[in-house]
């Protein structure tokens, strides 16, 4: 246990870190080596974790590809701007609707998605219209805390969902059935406890004649409005695809190669340069990180999960859901989630009551917004703020997410 442990705090700490900016990508893989050689973890252990994350690792890779095109081509600056329009020059408005847009672009692209691409996009914007600095880090901490508070509706909409549908063998729309009220919840507690948390710093009247017209960006009109159609059939594609228990990655992926292909043909987009601009540091990340955790399993910590959670399974089920999900939580905000998630899905595996799952995963998808390091959406928002010169301090970024966070969890909790 303490090898195990070791390795995976020296590895979690360079990979918020980054000492000269070793990736996290990197970071993650060489953890993993090391497990290896120490006998932490060994080569049927990789098998083992190769065949849980595959299909989400596919999916996520497919997702972002989609997302990339689509922001070529002015797609989410379009909905940046169009929201903007839409507030009339209402400052609250615009913070609703900017946070509205956040849930739809984490919903649909995934949360890691929402916060590598709209981030940006929504910085620029607020720059445009000369907002100060507050108000500017307000706007951006409610983006940055939905795009994990809304990635609950659908298995592709985070892979800590992917992971644990696939685990429980949960199809698409029964997962969709059981989530879809949670996440409802999720938007609207969010929307509350954000605007009682931030309004003072949201003006009352912002100057929208700085901004362009939203048809202006975009680069190429037919394509845009195509992908309107073929966002539509690929979220048909999903639900037709769980009837034959199709992997989710064949539509996330496959969506993903053939719009690709698509605007590299109508010349909007360049192919090579999607491909290499890809965040496959995640992906790495993501493998590497799973099998590091994978030791912590392998020296029992899973086992003590075990029975802390059939004793909660003991106390009915609203004591269990909320006792599952909080403990999800505090993981995820100390250890990240994505390990979170699967040393949680092997705990609850003897556990025959599928609602645990449900409560792993909006434990794992709220809990990590209590710190910086708790989810790798956080990690790729900063990292993001970073290179555009917004710099959110850990204890900054830490007293808003504690006081935001559990009262948010638990009213979700209660609504699944």
């Amino acid at each position: 246990m303490i090898l195990a442990s070791s390795i995976f705090i020296i590895t979690l700490i360079f990979v918020i870190w980054q000492p000269k900016n070793l990736q996290i990508g990197t970071t993650a893989v060489i953890g993993s080596i090391v497990a290896l050689v120490f006998g932490v973890v060994s080569f049927d252990d990789v098998k083992s974790v190769t065949n849980i994350v595959w299909d989400a690792t596919l999916a996520f890779i497919g997702i972002i590809i989609l997302s990339m095109v689509l922001d070529e081509i002015g797609f989410f600056e379009w909905a940046a701007l169009k929201m903007a329009k839409f507030s009339n020059g209402n400052g609250i408005k615009m913070f609703i609707y900017s946070i509205l847009l956040g849930a739809f672009v984490s919903a649909l692209f995934a949360n890691d998605g929402a916060a590598l691409i709209l981030t940006p996009i929504l910085l620029a914007k607020m720059r445009i219209l000369k907002l100060n600095t507050k108000t500017i880090v307000a706007f951006l901490l409610a983006g940055g805390f939905i795009s994990d508070s809304a990635s609950l509706p659908f298995v592709f909409s985070n892979l800590t969902n992917i992971v644990t549908a696939n685990y429980f063998s949960i199809g698409f729309v029964e997962y969709f059935l059981n989530m879809i009220i949670p996440f409802i919840v999720s938007v609207i507690t969010s929307i509350i406890f954000l605007w009682l948390f931030l309004r003072k710093d949201i003006p009352k009247i912002v100057d929208i004649t700085l901004l362009k017209e939203p048809k202006s960006v975009i680069k190429n009109m037919k394509l845009f409005y195509f992908s309107w159609v073929f966002l539509g059939f690929l979220l048909c594609a999903y639900f037709i695809g769980d009837a034959y228990d199709l992997p989710i990655s064949i539509f996330a992926l496959g969506g993903a190669i053939i719009f690709l292909i698509i605007a590299t043909l109508s010349k909007a987009v360049k192919a090579k340069q999607i491909i290499k601009e890809a965040p496959w540091q995640v992906v790495w990340f993501s493998i590497g990180l799973y099998i590091v955790v994978y030791g912590l399993k392998n020296a029992g910590l899973t086992d003590y999960l075990t029975i802390v959670l059939k004793d909660l399974a003991l106390r009915g089920d609203t004591v269990a859901i909320i006792g599952t999900g909080f403990i999800a939580a505090f993981l995820s905000a100390i250890m990240n989630n994505m390990p979170t998630v699967m040393i949680m899905d092997i705990a609850l595996q003897d556990i025959p009551n599928q609602t645990f799952a449900y409560a792993n995963i909006i434990g794992c998808n709220l809990g990590p917004k209590m710190t910086p390091f708790g989810s790798l959406a956080t990690l790729l928002w900063l990292h993001v703020l970073a290179k555009k010169g917004v710099k959110i301090s850990f204890w900054q970024y830490s007293k808003f997410g504690l006081l935001i966070t559990p009262p948010v969890l638990l009213i979700v909790l209660l609504a699944l």
